[in-house]
């Protein structure tokens, strides 16, 4: 049996990554990626049990990149707009050095993969940020809500600005979101979060 090349490993991640972007899910082989990275298809299975193996494996290192970036110096007992602050600014960060890993994940969450991945990704959020939210609640910071409206008004408008970043918004095809216009929205998001 063959030794696990750490750089062809790093390499066959990021060809996945790129190919997914570029020609989606359906479009995906472990044949073509093999071509990609110019290893043979026999070298992905020293990694890889299969396609789907590759797959949700490829989703939780990305997500546990995404929450190391998202939640760098957050700690569950800020205050509520500070920690909220400082999520939408490492999660800006995380965009801004992964945008390829991003677009992944969005294909990836319109897919039925991302039923097997989805309980791993809630139980490592939860984890960590449902401390902070109970807390917030207890001490009036936030308004109790089921988890589904928090996480709508806390984030989908930072995620709504960097696509409007990457893909222009409805009005403008050069519309930047810079730290002024973030900090416009989080204002806005946590007006609302209030009780």
């Amino acid at each position: 049996m063959r030794t696990r090349d750490i750089d062809k490993e790093a390499l066959v991640r990021e060809k996945a990554v790129e190919m997914i972007v570029e020609e989606g899910l359906e479009g995906f082989s472990m044949q073509k990626l093999a071509r990609a990275a110019k290893i043979s298809p026999a070298t992905l299975y020293i990694y890889y049990d299969d396609k789907d193996d590759l797959l949700k494996k490829l989703c939780l290192t990305i997500v546990d990149e995404m929450m190391a970036i998202s939640l760098k110096d957050f700690r569950a007992d800020m205050p509520f707009a500070e920690g909220m602050e400082l999520q939408w600014k490492n999660r800006l960060a995380y965009f801004k050095q992964y945008p390829v890993e991003m677009q992944f994940m969005e294909q990836i969450r319109y897919s039925p993969l991302y039923d097997n991945v989805k309980e791993v990704i809630t139980q490592k959020f939860s984890t960590i940020l449902g401390p902070f939210v109970h807390r917030a609640m207890a001490n009036g910071e936030l308004q109790p809500l089921p988890f589904e409206v928090y996480w709508a008004v806390a984030f989908a408008p930072l995620y709504q600005l960097i696509k409007f970043h990457t893909q222009g918004s409805h009005r403008t095809k050069d519309f930047a979101l810079t730290d002024d216009i973030m900090k416009l929205t989080l204002r806005m998001v946590l007006k609302g979060l209030k009780p």
